[in-house]
């Protein structure tokens, strides 16, 4: 890519840009030498035509250009040429006035930082739960939340196919408020491998499917559900012997009936087929640290209305310790 940024192609902008404006105000200049023709008693003689006539007598008159006309194009070409000699526009040249966009920005991020700074720090210096709590710290959030988060989880926050749903009580790796704040700050990457080598043959991925929907009382073929339960032991390691998952691994649950990637036989099998891999971006680096303890705060709200943050914890506790762990976090 660096063939395509050197002197070069600064140099060729600023030839095309001036060769451009040049060749309007020579070819405006040409059309307005035009004058109307008149006879020897000063009166005008009929309008010449460019010779394309139309149903019969339709003619397309060559009238030179009105004044008014011709000044408001000049006016165009001389701002245009104020326009580049103050501004970027001519290649590598900054302009007499040395605008950027880059430094707007910045000065406006500067602005912004002063003006709302001690806003953000207030809120950070605070605990998750109470900032969850703070109207104008939800409504902040949740320009944030639109701003950073939506692309993937929707403005409702209720996610998609492959996105996770942030209103309900389901979490991968965890619904604690420090948790949610990691996730946003450092990221995740949940990749469950493809199991069917582990499993078997293709009868077997069938069986173990039925068996994973058995666990949440979905649709499933009894008879193929049981003969899946002792294959079932090379998922354990991650979602453990009663498919309850592992937060601490991003093992999601297997006994409840949120599907990340889609319930069903077909979605279950291509999961243990193919595996998955889930990527969430990290955050740090894009928004302050303030901005994510809010962000954080407002997500997790979402899904605790009602729920406290001692209760999440202890359910997650309880589930991670009774589970082995496992190297690579699947994905439901």
């Amino acid at each position: 890519m660096a063939d395509f940024f050197n002197e070069w192609w600064g140099i060729w902008i600023t030839i095309l840009v001036v060769v451009s404006i040049a060749g309007c105000a020579l070819l405006l200049w040409s059309q307005s030498k035009m004058k109307v023709k008149v006879d020897a008693d000063g009166k005008p003689l009929p309008v010449e035509t460019t010779g394309h006539v139309w149903d019969g007598d339709l003619m397309e008159h060559n009238n030179p250009l009105p004044r008014w006309w011709s000044v408001m194009f000049y006016a165009t070409i001389v701002f245009g040429v104020a326009y580049l000699v103050l501004f970027p526009g001519l290649g590598s040249n900054q302009g007499k006035l040395g605008w950027s966009s880059t430094q707007e920005y910045q000065d406006e991020m500067k602005a912004g930082e002063k003006q709302y700074g001690p806003l953000f720090n207030k809120y950070a210096a605070m605990d998750i739960k109470e900032v969850a709590k703070d109207p104008q710290a939800k409504a902040i959030g949740e320009r944030l939340f639109l701003n950073s988060c939506a692309q993937c989880h929707g403005s409702d926050a209720q996610g998609s196919k492959g996105f996770p749903n942030l209103t309900d009580q389901d979490w991968l790796y965890g619904g604690a408020p420090d948790t949610v704040k990691a996730s946003i700050r450092d990221g995740r990457n949940g990749m469950m491998p493809p199991m069917a080598a582990a499993v078997g043959s293709d009868d077997d991925v069938r069986n173990v499917a039925n068996f994973v929907l058995s666990l949440s009382n979905s649709a499933h073929d009894p008879i193929k559900a049981a003969l899946g339960k002792s294959k079932f032991a090379a998922c354990a390691a991650c979602h453990g012997p009663e498919g309850k998952g592992n937060p601490a691994l991003g093992a999601p649950n297997l006994t409840d009936k949120v599907w990340l990637h889609g319930g069903g036989i077909d979605n279950v099998m291509e999961t243990i087929n193919k595996g998955r891999n889930g990527r969430m971006p990290a955050h740090t680096g894009i928004l302050s640290e303030a901005k994510i303890h809010l962000l954080a705060a407002y997500v997790w709200g979402l899904s605790n209305s009602g729920a406290s943050a001692a209760q999440v914890t202890a359910e997650e506790t309880k589930v991670a310790n009774s589970l082995t762990s496992a190297s690579a976090p699947p994905q439901k």
